[in-house]
């Protein structure tokens, strides 16, 4: 990852982006912009995961809400049986959602991926 991320800094200085600002850069800097490089791609990533999690999570829920209703306008006497299933599968559709954000946190204040990335504690 340490190598990606100078490759990064790098194509970025050719692009013109990185101006003469960085022109007595350290490798300290390097690591530096490399980590925040690293964490920021990291902290991108897990908030798509949670909105991912959560727009499954909701389209979820709207079908089977959607399904218990159809249900109980065919069968009127069946609303309550409908109804109990459906909190039960709501909460399973919520369980889901819940790992998701339970991923996210766990990869953006953990940091397991530092020394996978090459930095040291």
């Amino acid at each position: 990852m340490v190598k990606f991320s100078r490759f990064l800094l790098i194509a970025l200085m050719l692009t013109g982006v990185v101006t003469g600002a960085f022109a007595e850069m350290t490798s300290e800097d390097a690591d530096k912009i490399a980590r925040a490089i690293f964490y920021g791609s990291l902290a991108i990533g897990a908030g798509v995961a949670i909105g991912a999690a959560a727009g499954g999570g909701g389209a979820g829920l709207g079908s089977a809400v959607q399904g218990v209703i159809e249900g109980m306008a065919r069968n009127p006497n069946m609303g309550p049986r409908l109804l109990t299933t459906m909190f039960i599968g709501m909460a399973l559709i919520e369980t889901f959602v819940l790992y998701g954000f339970l991923i996210a946190i766990i990869f953006l204040f953990t940091g397991i991926f530092d020394t996978q990335a090459g930095f040291q504690r």
